[in-house]
């Protein structure tokens, strides 16, 4: 749920920055930019330390060799993606690149919520729920990638 609240507020805040006169964030657009930067850096975070990396290499299909590479490649990919989200002329490769990164991270998801493993000592997202959270944030970067 924190990568949805960070996506909401992310937004919220950069489209308020944007009508109190900041020109760079004027209209939706850049705002949504904002707040999937913000998300995603939020996420990317837990790649690299302490126990939610260690949930997050739990959470590789057990099919897939080098959970822990697996973890630090796409928590690298997600920073890069986040700021090239902030940069005019790249949001839209990486917006779509970050959207190909979640739809390949996805069967992670599934496969965390089939085997009931934890996430920072809670539950893994339910894959109903996770199912629309991933519909949203891809549709997210893909008003980004097709938006105006």
């Amino acid at each position: 749920m924190a990568p949805l609240i960070a996506l909401l507020l992310g937004t919220a805040l950069a489209h308020l920055a944007g009508l109190a006169g900041v020109s760079a964030l004027d209209g939706w657009h850049p705002a949504l930019r904002v707040g999937l930067a913000v998300m995603f850096t939020l996420t990317a975070v837990a790649h690299f330390a302490g126990q939610r990396r260690a949930d997050l290499i739990a959470m590789v299909p057990p099919r897939l060799p080098r959970p822990d590479l697996l973890v630090t490649l796409t928590g690298v990919l997600e920073l890069v993606g986040a700021i090239g989200l902030l940069v005019p002329t790249t949001a839209r490769v990486s917006a779509a690149g970050l959207g190909l990164l979640m739809l390949a991270m996805f069967p992670a998801n599934v496969s965390a919520a089939r085997r009931r493993l934890t996430l920072a000592g809670s539950a893994v997202t339910p894959l109903g729920q996770r199912t629309v959270l991933q519909i949203v944030f891809v549709a997210t970067a893909a008003a980004i990638s097709f938006g105006p």
